[in-house]
C-alpha cells in the first residue's frame, strides 16, 4: 500500500480494513444481500458482514465457489448466518430466477450490495443481446435493485430500519465514453473500447444510486442509496488483458489495496452509524468523495434511468 494515506472525516484511510470500519457494530437481525461474494472484496464483504452479525446472502454465479467461501465463514465465525443463491448478473432471466428465490425465503432485506462485475473484457454480448460489461455491471443490477425494492420499502416501513443499498463503482467512471453512455450504441461494435465500455458501466452505477436516492427521498421512503470506488485492489478483474495482469502480479502488492482494505469502503456504507441518513452520495477510503460531472447529472441519470426500465421490460 501507498504509504501516503491520510485519515479522513470519518476516521479511516485507505489503509483502513472492512473489520476496521465496522468495529463494534452489532448487525444482528438485519439481512443483506452481497452480489459476487464468491471471491474478492465480495467475498470478504460477505464475511465481515457475517462476522457482525448480518445474516448474509451471497449472490454468486458459481456456487461451487459460493459454497466454498460460505464454508470458511462458519469455520471462522460458527454462528455466522449465511445462505447461498445463484446468480448470473448477465442473464434477466437468472436475475429474476433469483429475486424470486430469495422472496420465497421470506426474509426482510435491510442492506442490498451491489458489487459483482466484469472489467475491460473485450466486445461480447451478454444471452440478453446487450453488451456484456454494461448487462453485468449496471443493468443486471439495476433489474435486481428493481424486484427488490417493495421488499426493502416494507422492511424499512416495519423496522423503522433504515434500508441502504451499495452500488460499487469505480474511478474508472472518468473514463467513460465523452458523451458518457452510448444510449444510441449500447451494442454497436463500431467505436467500441474496452476501457471506455467500463467506465460507462461505472458511470451507471453511479448515477444509478443518485436517482434511487432521488426517487427515495420525492417519495419518503426510508432507504438510502450511495455508490464508492473500493480503490486500486489486487483482485482477478483484469484477467482479460494479460500483460497487465502479469504487472499487477508482480508489483500490485507493493502498491495496491489489499482485500480486506478493498472491502472496507463497502462495509463502512453498508453498516457503519456514520452514513445514518446520507443518501446519493459517492465515497472512497471510507469517506465522502467527489466524482466527475457527469456522474452528478441528474438529467443523464434521469435518462439512463428510462433508458435500463426500457431494457429490462
Amino acid at each position: 500500500m501507498w504509504p501516503f494515506s491520510r485519515t479522513g472525516p470519518s476516521g479511516f484511510s485507505s489503509k483502513s480494513t472492512a473489520e476496521d470500519v465496522t468495529q463494534g457494530i452489532d448487525g444482528s437481525g438485519l439481512t443483506a444481500i452481497v452480489t459476487g461474494a464468491s471471491g474478492g472484496i465480495g467475498a470478504e464483504t460477505a464475511r465481515v458482514l457475517a462476522l457482525r452479525g448480518v445474516h448474509v446472502i451471497m449472490a454468486v454465479r458459481n456456487l461451487s465457489s459460493g459454497a466454498n467461501v460460505k464454508e470458511l465463514i462458519l469455520k471462522e465465525t460458527p454462528t455466522a448466518k449465511v445462505d447461498v443463491l445463484e446468480l448470473d448478473l448477465s442473464s434477466f432471466a437468472s436475475v429474476r430466477k433469483f429475486a424470486s428465490e430469495f422472496l420465497l425465503l421470506n426474509l426482510p432485506l435491510n442492506i442490498l450490495i451491489n458489487n459483482a462485475g466484469i472489467m475491460a473484457s473485450p466486445f461480447l454480448l451478454s444471452v440478453d443481446g446487450l453488451e456484456l460489461q454494461f448487462a453485468t455491471n449496471h443493468v443486471g443490477h439495476f433489474l435486481l435493485t428493481n424486484l427488490l425494492l417493495e421488499n426493502m420499502e416494507s422492511t424499512s416501513r416495519n423496522s423503522s430500519i433504515e434500508g441502504r443499498i451499495v452500488n460499487v463503482s469505480s474511478e474508472a467512471h472518468k473514463f467513460a465514453y465523452s458523451g458518457g453512455v452510448r444510449f444510441d450504441k449500447i451494442n454497436d461494435p463500431s467505436g467500441f473500447n474496452t476501457i471506455c465500455a467500463y467506465g460507462q458501466s461505472k458511470l451507471a452505477n453511479i448515477l444509478h444510486a443518485n436517482e434511487l436516492s432521488r426517487r427515495f427521498k420525492e417519495r419518503g421512503t426510508k432507504i438510502t442509496a450511495n455508490s464508492l470506488h473500493p480503490g486500486t485492489i489486487f483482485t482477478n478483474l483484469l484477467r482479460y488483458h494479460s500483460f497487465v495482469d502479469l504487472l499487477v502480479r508482480k508489483i500490485g502488492r507493493l502498491v495496491l489495496k489489499n482485500v480486506q482494505q478493498g472491502a472496507a469502503t463497502t462495509c463502512y456504507v453498508a453498516l457503519n452509524p456514520q452514513v445514518q441518513g446520507v443518501s446519493g452520495k459517492y465515497f472512497e477510503n471510507s469517506n465522502l468523495a467527489s466524482p466527475n460531472a457527469k456522474a452528478t447529472d441528474p438529467d443523464l441519470a434521469k435518462k439512463l434511468w428510462d433508458f435500463s426500465m426500457a431494457l429490462v421490460g
